[in-house]
């Protein structure tokens, strides 16, 4: 009892270090330090990348979000008030970068000619990959799990790009919906308004293959 309590003493004093560590680093960002901007960027690259490529899917469309946000995040970098932590603000312009390429990709897709239904190869790939997995066991089952892939990647197509987002940011991710506002400078109650919005159409989506 007594090495579980010093140990999560521990931990609380180097989260602590660490928070003082990432302040010290902005606030000297702030002041026109290369060096420590670039170390923001080193703490926090990996993490955004992982965000944007879950976000989008294609690695490409991954590394214009990722290199998008940290210009946003340069540029921007004299607004940031300390009211929040630093990761949460710069995971809302990740995301809100994730959206509008999101958006960008959906106009495009409505002024081309009608094309057959089919998620994009990136994010049929993706979500392919969730059923095969656990069907691998039982290769039965493999035929019917690539099917299901490829129904759920064109059924979160048709979503709009908030929508599409908040359902993958909720269940692929597990980000409480809290944090999901946060990060998309919202509202709780929007962010389940959006999700309630998604699993509808969703389900009819799904509901149409049976």
């Amino acid at each position: 009892m007594g090495m579980s309590v010093a140990f999560e003493g521990d931990a609380r004093a180097a989260a602590t270090v660490k928070l003082a560590e990432e302040q010290a680093l902005v606030r000297s960002a702030q002041a026109g330090d290369r060096l420590a901007f670039e170390e923001l960027v080193r703490r926090f690259d990996r993490e955004v990348l992982r965000l944007a490529l879950n976000l989008v899917k294609r690695p490409e469309d991954a590394r214009d979000i990722y290199q998008e946000s940290f210009l946003r995040v340069y540029r921007n970098l004299h607004r940031f008030r300390f009211e929040c932590s630093f990761y949460t603000w710069l995971y809302r312009i990740v995301t809100n970068v994730a959206l509008d390429h999101l958006r960008r990709r959906t106009s495009r897709r409505e002024d081309q000619a009608p094309v057959p239904e089919e998620a994009e190869g990136g994010t049929r790939d993706f979500f392919d990959r969730q059923p095969e997995m656990r069907a691998a066991a039982n290769p039965e089952r493999n035929l019917l799990g690539q099917e299901l892939g490829e129904h759920i990647a064109t059924a979160l197509e048709r979503l709009s790009p908030r929508e599409r987002m908040v359902f993958e940011m909720k269940h692929y991710q597990g980000l409480k919906l809290r944090v999901i506002g946060d990060m998309l400078g919202t509202s709780e109650e929007t962010v389940k308004n959006s999700l309630f919005r998604a699993t509808r159409k969703l389900r009819a989506s799904l509901d149409g293959m049976r």
